[in-house]
């Protein structure tokens, strides 16, 4: 897949080394880059959503409670993107490097920083960022793979999910209590 010009080189590269450090190459299932996820993120980032589309964009802006949800002023890619600059700032104040740089357990030390709010970035939760972070990975991963991540349903196999639900209904019916061992079906097999 190619890539679209909405994130720069620093920023694919830090969100190669954050979606590995999230899901890393095992047993199971390739890594999360392998698995197309930075492609997904890109992709929706470069979309409509990634512009605000469908976020009230007016303001004002308060320090809100979390069951609010989202409060920031930030559009999904401006979000991304401060966050991703801060990010490197505070892993180059803290360990010395971009965080594409870091060791492995020196990634996992900075995004539990930054899942616990305790890493500070200038003009942008961390906490928030980490969020961002986690949710379009794991959406990446176990989305259909039409949309850029799941590269061949790396996710949908690993956990055993038959895929596109039109495909196996009848299979409900007569494998009930049996294992389902067909290969799961993206909505690409079906256009």
């Amino acid at each position: 897949m190619t890539s679209s010009p909405s994130l720069t080189a620093a920023e694919l590269a830090f969100l190669t080394a954050a979606v590995d450090t999230l899901i890393p190459a095992d047993d199971l299932s390739p890594s999360g880059s392998d698995c197309g996820v930075v492609d997904f993120i890109e992709w929706q980032l470069a979309s409509p959503w990634g512009e605000g589309a469908g976020l009230y964009r007016d303001g004002p802006f308060f320090q809100a409670k979390p069951e609010h949800g989202y409060q920031l002023r930030f559009t999904p890619r401006e979000l991304f993107r401060a966050g991703i600059a801060a990010a490197n700032v505070w892993t180059r104040s803290a360990h010395g490097k971009d965080f594409n740089q870091l060791a492995d357990i020196d990634r996992i030390a900075a995004l539990k920083a930054f899942e616990e709010g305790s890493a500070e970035f200038s003009g942008v939760p961390s906490k928030e960022v980490f969020e961002a972070l986690l949710n379009l990975t794991m959406e990446g991963f176990f989305a259909d793979p039409i949309y850029g991540g799941n590269r061949d349903c790396s996710a949908w196999k690993m956990i055993g999910y038959p895929g596109l639900p039109a495909r196996y209904r009848e299979a409900v019916s007569t494998s009930f209590g049996k294992r389902y061992d067909q290969p799961p079906r993206s909505i690409a097999d079906f256009s």
